[in-house]
């Protein structure tokens, strides 16, 4: 039998090859490498870097996140805040729009860790916190949800609804107005530095004109924007900011790459196929990895179909059903010899997150050897 050293020396030695497929694959020397340069980036202008989980949901990768910490971290599911509050993390935030039916968990964190935090933008969320006093004496860390132009969920930041809602939220007893949260996700319709940095600059002066509001209305809290894109190319008045909170950058995806916030060979995630089946009838490749194994985000989006197929831009993945995808030539036939039976091909996946999410296990590699497993949680 062998034992753990043993087993996790001959893993080491394996190629990428030697795995089962399909197979999502991540280089920890690309991950290590994004996540190095965002602490700089956020080191240069002054600013806390609060990385979000929801991409990876690993305790591996939010180690290399946070340098280590394991402090100062955003999820967007309670599985996640209990799986890394389980692991020892702290200071956590849970960054999705109180749902009224999770107060009860979210007070059993408020109570468990030293600083567990929550989103609302609605006045009836409030209203079930003043009905749940936390025990001890302890207080309800709330960050107000405010949209400066993503469109999705926030009080907008020019109602005067906002300001009423950050008053009502210092003026309850056992609640108290920690920050003011932003996702800058309109940068996700950029194409280029300039226009990702047009969109930073717009999110982080309605941000700061709002936080003039609440100063002049008495209230003093933090202020948090974020988004990789924004993030990756980030406006010096984003200095004047408490916290930016991306996500992304960790893995990095084709949308990324598309929009500019990283290049193609910054991706640190991709997927492992295998041709399974050849039909000429149809000009086309059969391949063991359908919508189950990639997701069918950046559906149209792309030249190359549902994602990049690495080496191969002649290529195109053109459709997928649960468990295949169909893989055929941009133009011209097909030279079957060059992808035999079991032939591997790698995708490049064009949104990690829904990539990655699709996978209970990540395969992760240094230069084409194995190193290990990273397991995510999963659930909300």
């Amino acid at each position: 039998m062998l034992t753990s050293s043993l087993l996790a020396a001959s893993m080491k030695e394996k190629p990428l090859s030697s795995l089962c497929t399909p197979a999502l694959v991540v280089d920890v020397d690309k991950v290590k490498r994004n996540a190095l340069r965002m602490i700089e980036r956020c080191q240069k202008l002054g600013v806390q870097l609060r990385p979000h989980m929801k991409t990876h949901k690993t305790l591996e990768c939010a180690d290399i996140m946070t340098g280590g910490s394991r402090r100062c971290i955003v999820v967007s599911t309670l599985a996640e805040a209990c799986f890394y509050a389980d692991h020892g993390f702290d200071d956590i935030l849970y960054a999705y729009s109180l749902p009224l039916d999770k107060v009860e968990r979210c007070a059993d964190l408020s109570e468990r860790l030293d600083l567990f935090q929550i989103l609302l933008d609605h006045p009836h969320a409030l209203d079930e916190l003043k009905k749940r006093p936390l025990r001890d004496g302890r207080l309800w860390h709330v960050w107000l949800k405010l949209d400066c132009g993503n469109g999705r969920a926030g009080v907008l930041h020019s109602q005067p609804e906002a300001i009423s809602l950050a008053q009502a939220i210092v003026g309850t007893k056992g609640v108290e107005l920690t920050g003011v949260y932003v996702h800058c996700g309109n940068s996700y319709n950029c194409r280029g530095v300039e226009q990702i940095q047009a969109v930073a600059q717009e999110t982080t002066d309605l941000t700061l004109q709002f936080m003039e509001k609440l100063k002049a209305s008495g209230i003093t809290c933090k202020s948090s924007i974020g988004s990789t894109p924004s993030c990756s190319h980030p406006v010096k008045d984003m200095g004047k900011l408490s916290e930016v909170h991306p996500g992304n950058y960790g893995f990095y995806d084709v949308q990324q790459s598309v929009i500019g916030s990283c290049t193609l060979e910054e991706v640190a995630v991709k997927v492992l196929t295998r041709v399974i089946g050849h039909c000429p009838h149809r000009n086309q490749l059969l391949i063991d990895c359908g919508w189950c194994g990639l997701s069918q985000d950046g559906a149209g989006k792309l030249p190359t179909g549902y994602a990049v197929i690495e080496g191969h831009p002649d290529l195109k993945l053109l459709s997928m059903t649960q468990e295949h995808g169909r893989v055929e030539p941009i133009s011209g036939p097909l030279d079957y010899s060059k992808f035999p039976l079991g032939f591997l091909l790698t995708l490049i996946p064009y949104h990690s997150c829904a990539t990655a999410v699709m996978h209970p296990v990540y395969h992760v590699h240094s230069e084409g050897r194995l190193l290990g497993k990273w397991i995510p949680t999963r659930g909300w």
